[in-house]
C-alpha cells in the first residue's frame, strides 16, 4: 500500500484551513470597520445581510464541505481496498489542484464563469476517480472471487 495519495488529501486539508482563516480575518476586519448594530446577529437572514458584502469566502468555506466530502469518502476506501493506484493519486492532485484554483476564483476576482468551469472540471475529476474506483474494485473481486488480492493473504 502506497501512502501517496494523502499528500494530495493534506493538501486539500490545507486549503480548507486557509479559506477559513480567510474567512474569519475577513469578517474581523468587516466587524472591526462596520460595528454590528442591534439586531445584526438576532437571525441567521440579519447575519447573512451584515455579511453580505464579504460573503464569498463564507460561501467558499461551505462548499469545500460539499462536493469533496466525496473526495474525503474515497480516499480511505482506496487504502483499505488497495485500489490507490498511481492514476488515483495524478487524479486525486488534479482535483485538489482544480479546488485551489476554484477557491482562488470564487474568494478573489469572482469571474463566475472560469469559477463554474473550474468547479465543473473538478466535479469531472472526481466522478472519474470514484468510477476508476468502482472499476477497480469489481476487477479485483472478479479476480479474487470477491475479496480484495491484499485481503488474501490475510
Amino acid at each position: 500500500m502506497s501512502l501517496s495519495i494523502l499528500w494530495p488529501t493534506l493538501a486539500l486539508v490545507a486549503l480548507i484551513f486557509i479559506v477559513f482563516v480567510t474567512m474569519f480575518v475577513t469578517r474581523a476586519r468587516h466587524i472591526r470597520a462596520n460595528p454590528p448594530g442591534r439586531g445584526d446577529f438576532d437571525t441567521g437572514e440579519a447575519a447573512l445581510r451584515y455579511f453580505a458584502p464579504i460573503e464569498m469566502p463564507a460561501n467558499n468555506y461551505r462548499n469545500l464541505f460539499e462536493m469533496p466530502v466525496l473526495y474525503f469518502a474515497l480516499i480511505p476506501l482506496l487504502l483499505i481496498t488497495s485500489q490507490d493506484s498511481q492514476v488515483q493519486v495524478v487524479l486525486a492532485w488534479l482535483y485538489v489542484a482544480l479546488r485551489y484554483c476554484h477557491s482562488f476564483v470564487h474568494i478573489g476576482p469572482k469571474k463566475v464563469p472560469v469559477r463554474a468551469l473550474l468547479f465543473l472540471l473538478s466535479g469531472v475529476v472526481l466522478m472519474a476517480m470514484w468510477i476508476g474506483f468502482g472499476i477497480d474494485l469489481a476487477s479485483a473481486a472478479s479476480r479474487s472471487d470477491g475479496m480484495p488480492a491484499d485481503m488474501l493473504s490475510a
